[in-house]
C-alpha cells in the first residue's frame, strides 16, 4: 500500500522529518514555486510550511486528497482557512512554540531602548567613544505596562519581576486574582498609558485591537515613554508613533512587527529614536524547532484520523484525558446509528451523561457527527466539516450533558429525528480497566454488545424458534455469528437482536432472513475505524 505523501514546502528543522517518522512519503519542495506547489498539491494528503507558501482557495481546491495543512508557527494569514473548512482540510499551526522567544525578544527590545545599545554598538564600531551620548536610564523601581496578559505577556510579567519594576496591565479578559498572582496591578488602557515609563504589547490583531494605541493614547503618555511592540503590526497606529517620537512627545518605541512587511516606505525608518527588528519573535533555533516537530505530531494525529487537540478550525480546544476515550466510541454509535436510519435526518442530539460531563465534551459532539455522516454523505468527512455538513442540510444539533447517569458511570447517546416523524437512537459507554466500547442501547431496546467491525441489527415479533431460523441462515452461508444478544419489552411483542459477525454478509443473505422471520428491520452495520 502507498504511504500517504507528505509535502514540506519550506525549510524546517531535521527534528520535524525526525517526528513525522517512517509511514510517509516525504517529499520537499519550493512553496513559493507555484506551478510545482499546485501540482504536488495533487496527490498530497498533508503539507508543512511556514509564512512563504500561499494555500488559498486554487490551492486547497487542488488537494482533493488533502486532509491537513500544518503552519510550523502562529500566524496564518497565508492560508485561507475558511476555504480549508469547506473543504474539509484540517488546518494546525504551533501557537505554544514561540512564546519564549517572543517574551525574551520584548525584554530586550526593552533593555536596548533603556540604554540604546543598537545606536551605541553602531557607534563603537564606527570608531566612536561618545559615553555621554548614550547614557540610558534603568528599569529599576519604573513602572512597565504590559498590554495583554495572555502566554507572552505573563512570560515578560514573570521575567521582569527580577528587575524590581512595578507592573500595570490592560488586559480585560484577565481576572484580578490572576493578575494578584502574577504580581500585576490591573488597570484601563487610559492608565496604562498615563503612567507607564515603559510598555509592551503582547496582544492578538483583531478589529478591535488595530489601531488600539494611537494620536489620544500617545497624548496621555509621559514623554519618558519608551514603547515595544512584538505582537503584531498595526496595534500601534504607525503615523501616529511617527509622529510622537519626530516630535519628541515620547522617548523611544522598538518594532518587530509592522502593518507592511518590509517597511520600506516607512517613515519610521528614519528616526533615531526607534529601534527596528525584522519579525525575528519566532527566530530562534529552539522556537523554530519546537514549531516543526509540533505541527509534524499534530500531522501524524490528523492522518491517523484522530482529532488534534489545538487545530485552529475544529472547536473543542484541549481534550481532558477522561473525555479523550469517548472519542473514537462516539464516532462509531455515529456510525450504527446512521445505519438505522432509514430516511433524511431532521435533527441530532448528542447526550453525554455521568462523570465525564463535568468535563468540556465539545469533541465528543463532533465526533459523533463525523461518524454519523462518514456513510451518508459523497464527501469526505472529518472533524472540521462535520458541523457544516450538518448546518448545509438544515439540521440543527444539540449537544446534552448531565452529570446523572443512572445505570452506568458514564453513558454516550446519539439521539435523532427521521423525516417520517420517527425517532432513532444508539447508546454506548466504557467498561472495565480496560475501557471495552460496548452498545448497550438502541432504539429504546436495552443491549450490551461490544463494538464490532460487522454488526447485524434485526426487529421483528418475539416467538420460539426465530434464533434458530436466523442461525441457520447465517451458518448456511458461511457467517460466524461471534456474539448476539436478543432484547425485548414483553413476551409476545418486538423482539431486537443485535449480532455480531466476523465478516460481511454475503449478498442476499439479509434478504433471505428477513423473509423466513418477517422481520421489521434487518441492517448490516459496517463500522470504520
Amino acid at each position: 500500500m502507498a504511504k500517504p505523501i507528505v509535502l514540506i514546502a519550506e525549510e524546517l528543522s531535521p527534528a520535524t522529518v525526525d517526528a513525522l517518522g517512517p509511514d510517509f512519503d516525504i517529499r520537499h519542495l519550493d512553496g513559493t514555486d507555484r506551478p510545482a506547489l499546485l501540482d504536488a498539491l495533487t496527490d498530497a494528503s498533508a503539507i508543512l510550511i511556514r509564512s512563504a507558501t500561499k494555500l488559498d482557495a486554487e490551492a486547497i481546491a487542488v488537494g482533493k486528497k488533502l486532509k491537513v495543512i500544518a503552519r510550523a508557527g502562529v500566524g496564518l494569514d497565508n492560508v485561507d482557512v475558511k476555504s480549508a473548512t469547506t473543504a474539509g482540510v484540517m488546518v494546525v499551526n504551533a501557537p505554544t512554540s514561540n512564546i519564549v522567544s517572543a517574551a525574551e525578544l520584548a525584554i530586550g527590545h526593552l533593555l536596548s531602548l533603556a540604554r540604546h545599545i543598537p545606536d551605541a554598538n553602531h557607534s563603537a564600531k564606527a570608531g566612536e567613544w561618545k559615553r555621554s551620548k548614550f547614557t540610558g536610564t534603568e528599569l529599576f523601581d519604573k513602572t512597565v505596562g504590559i498590554v495583554g496578559l495572555g502566554r507572552i505577556g505573563t512570560l515578560v510579567a514573570q521575567r521582569l519581576a527580577g528587575f524590581d519594576v512595578k507592573l500595570i496591565a490592560f488586559d480585560p479578559y484577565v481576572t484580578p486574582m490572576r493578575a494578584q498572582q502574577l504580581g500585576v496591578q490591573l488597570a484601563s488602557l487610559s492608565e496604562v498609558m498615563e503612567q507607564s515609563d515603559f510598555i509592551t504589547i503582547h496582544i492578538p490583531k483583531t478589529p478591535e485591537t488595530i489601531g488600539m494605541i494611537g494620536a489620544d493614547e500617545f497624548a496621555l503618555a509621559k514623554p519618558s515613554l519608551r514603547i515595544v511592540n512584538c505582537s503584531r503590526g498595526g496595534i500601534i497606529d504607525e503615523d501616529a508613533l511617527f509622529q510622537a517620537l519626530s516630535s519628541q512627545r515620547i522617548a523611544g518605541a522598538a518594532l518587530d512587527v509592522f502593518v507592511s512587511e518590509p517597511p520600506t516606505d516607512s517613515p519610521l525608518l528614519g528616526l533615531d529614536n526607534i529601534s527596528l527588528t525584522p519579525h525575528l519573535g519566532a527566530s530562534t533555533a529552539e522556537a523554530q524547532e519546537k514549531a516543526g516537530v509540533s505541527v509534524a505530531r499534530s500531522v501524524r494525529l490528523a492522518l491517523d484520523g484522530e482529532l488534534v487537540p489545538d487545530a485552529v478550525n475544529v472547536a473543542g480546544g484541549v481534550i481532558n484525558t477522561t473525555v479523550r476515550p469517548g472519542i473514537p466510541l462516539m464516532e462509531k454509535l455515529g456510525q450504527v446509528f446512521s445505519g438505522l436510519a432509514d430516511g433524511p435526518l431532521t435533527s441530532v442530539d448528542v447526550e453525554v451523561r455521568g462523570e465525564i460531563a463535568e468535563f468540556d465534551v465539545s469533541v465528543l459532539e463532533l465526533a459523533a457527527l463525523k461518524g454519523v455522516f462518514t456513510n451518508i454523505v459523497s464527501e469526505a468527512v472529518s472533524y472540521v466539516n462535520a458541523p457544516l455538513i450538518a448546518a448545509q442540510r438544515g439540521i440543527p444539533v444539540r449537544l446534552i450533558k448531565d452529570a446523572v447517569s443512572d445505570e452506568y458511570r458514564n453513558l454516550l447517546t446519539i439521539r435523532g429525528g427521521l423525516s417520517d416523524g420517527t425517532q432513532v437512537s444508539v447508546s454506548g459507554t466504557l467498561t472495565g480497566t480496560r475501557q471495552i466500547e460496548k452498545i448497550v442501547e438502541i432504539n429504546g431496546y436495552d443491549v450490551e454488545v461490544p463494538v464490532n467491525h460487522h454488526l447485524i441489527v434485526m426487529v421483528y415479533t418475539d416467538r420460539p424458534g426465530i434464533v434458530a431460523i436466523f442461525g441457520k441462515e447465517f451458518g448456511d452461508a458461511g457467517i460466524n455469528i461471534a456474539g448476539m444478544q436478543v432484547s425485548r419489552r414483553e413476551a409476545g411483542g418486538q423482539a431486537l437482536s443485535v449480532l455480531t459477525i466476523d465478516s460481511p454478509a454475503p449478498e442476499g443473505l439479509l434478504e433471505s432472513v428477513r423473509a423466513k422471520i418477517d422481520a421489521d428491520l434487518i441492517r448490516e452495520i459496517d463500522i470504520t475505524e
